[in-house]
């Protein structure tokens, strides 16, 4: 792991709150010397932009990708080829691969320096925060990566060869993580804790404990296929016992922490994936593309969604295929659907690109719902699978602009509804999946792996016909430093070896 220092992170935590323009001033040399005692109501808001921003943009999309959303157009056909051909040697790169090792770790890091001040100065409601996010970030990493240093970890020179540890293991002591901080947030004094510097919940409490329940909620069902069901009933337990729930209907773990409408400070998923602050369509407006699949998807169950989502060619939806080798003038930029944006829709919010000043999404509450009705058809807690699979659908045309008065319609079509689907489980993830389009798309690659819901088409410039990728190797910067514990992991193979949960 990258032998980092604490003192050369701190910078980046050393945002200044005072005004939106410095605190989302990304270009700001982060290796300038800082007071090492910054406010806590200083460093929680950097930290929380961090863990967003990878969130909405490598991990969304490789799972774009992967999880069976996103393609090129024909002009864009030499775009994201390493994604797209499954080439794990280059997404490692440690100069033009994807970074998700070293982003996720210097993100703990942050939640690290956090917590040791927090419990330094008795702030347990910052402590918890940290807590919790760092139990998601490692569990993210073991998502991608499966087995890697947890206790060793977060030491500086300390262990500067940190021992790995099973993905199992980390699963298992990252909850354990967030239950402790669900423990210093019912400990935290009333009235003493962040306020608007908390950019995802404003100091609420009850939010961020539903927020930490949902998170071990979601690694539990990871596990469903992983012959672990004691641990998971007892888990679940823990978690009725506590009492407080999961994010239910109108309650979004969403972050704005002031974004302008000013080159670098608009939203990072719609300056990256729409327009520039002068208006103009980036490069990945203009070649990715939704697959032939998605809209076939949408289409087969006369779904609204796709109205909002993408642009008509004629009068009708044109997807690309994943992974074309051939610059085919069927799938050119002028024959396929791109992204509906206000440009494309009137001047209203669209689905995914609403105003440049959007909140970015860490976790919606359509898949928080969705995760209950899982967890409920499975019978782990109580409450109506088909309600919160319902539930799920409205929150997913309210989040993606579709009027309220259209869900009765589309709810009862054969494909739709959940009283008439013989297999309850798949109607579930399927309905996720069509839900968590370009905003969590990480979280429909990981349903794959799973379950193999739904049945995505390979990539057509994949190794071999059968070939999907089921981790991404560790990165170079890791075999430079710690190869001795790396190389005891496995082939180290983007296709051969699984994540501790997949089947």
């Amino acid at each position: 792991m990258m032998k980092i220092v604490k003192t050369t992170l701190v910078a980046t935590l050393a945002v200044s709150l005072s005004a939106c323009s410095e605190f989302l001033e990304v270009n700001n040399n982060p290796n300038a010397p800082v007071n090492e005692n910054l406010a806590l109501s200083a460093k929680l808001p950097a930290a929380l932009v961090s863990t967003v921003n990878q969130e909405t943009g490598q991990l969304n999309q490789i799972g774009a990708f992967w999880g069976g959303y996103w393609g090129t157009t024909s002009e864009g056909v030499n775009l994201f080829i390493d994604l797209k051909s499954y080439n794990g040697p280059a997404i490692r790169h440690q100069r033009d691969g994807i970074p998700v090792w070293e982003t996720g770790y210097t993100t703990l890091l942050y939640y690290q320096l956090i917590k040791e001040q927090a419990q330094t100065e008795g702030a347990l409601f910052y402590a918890g925060i940290a807590k919790i996010m760092q139990g998601w970030h490692f569990m993210r990493l073991v998502d991608v990566y499966n087995n890697l240093p947890f206790d060793d970890a977060l030491q500086g020179t300390r262990h500067p060869t940190p021992r790995y540890e099973s993905g199992k293991t980390v699963y298992e002591k990252s909850i354990n993580l967030i239950s402790a901080g669900i423990d210093d947030l019912k400990k935290a004094p009333a009235g003493v804790g962040p306020g608007t510097d908390d950019i995802l919940f404003k100091g609420n409490k009850g939010l961020w404990i539903k927020f930490a329940n949902t998170l071990k909620l979601r690694a539990l069902l990871r596990q469903s296929e992983a012959n672990n069901q004691p641990y998971i009933t007892a888990e679940i337990q823990k978690i009725q016992s506590e009492g407080s729930g999961f994010l239910g209907v109108g309650e979004n773990a969403f972050i704005q922490p002031g974004y302008l409408n000013t080159a670098t400070k608009l939203n990072p998923f719609w300056e990256s994936n729409y327009r520039t602050v002068q208006g103009a369509s980036t490069g990945n407006h203009q070649d990715l593309r939704p697959t032939v699949f998605v809209v076939q998807q949408y289409k087969l169950r006369n779904d609204p969604r796709l109205e909002t989502l993408y642009t008509t060619v004629g009068t009708d939806y044109k997807g690309v295929l994943f992974g074309n080798p051939n610059a085919e003038s069927q799938y050119n930029r002028a024959n396929t659907s791109a992204f509906k944006g206000p440009q494309e829709n009137g001047g209203r919010p669209a689905a995914l690109f609403k105003t440049a000043t959007q909140p970015s999404v860490l976790l919606g509450s359509f898949e928080s719902l969705f995760l209950q009705a899982e967890a409920a058809q499975r019978g782990w807690i109580p409450g109506s699978a088909k309600t919160f699979y319902e539930q799920g659908i409205q929150e997913s045309f309210k989040y993606m602009e579709v009027a309220a008065s259209a869900f009765p319609a589309y709810n009862a079509r054969p494909l739709v509804n959940f009283d008439q689907a013989a297999h309850k489980i798949e109607a579930i993830i399927t309905q996720k999946w069509l839900a968590l389009n370009s905003i969590s798309s990480l979280e429909a690659w990981n349903d794959y792996r799973r379950l193999g819901i739904p049945a995505i088409p390979n990539s057509l410039d994949a190794p071999s016909p059968t070939a999907r990728p089921l981790r991404l190797m560790y990165p170079e910067s890791e075999r430079q430093t710690n190869n001795d514990e790396a190389s005891q992991q496995g082939s180290d193979d983007i296709i051969k070896d699984k994540i501790w949960w997949t089947p």
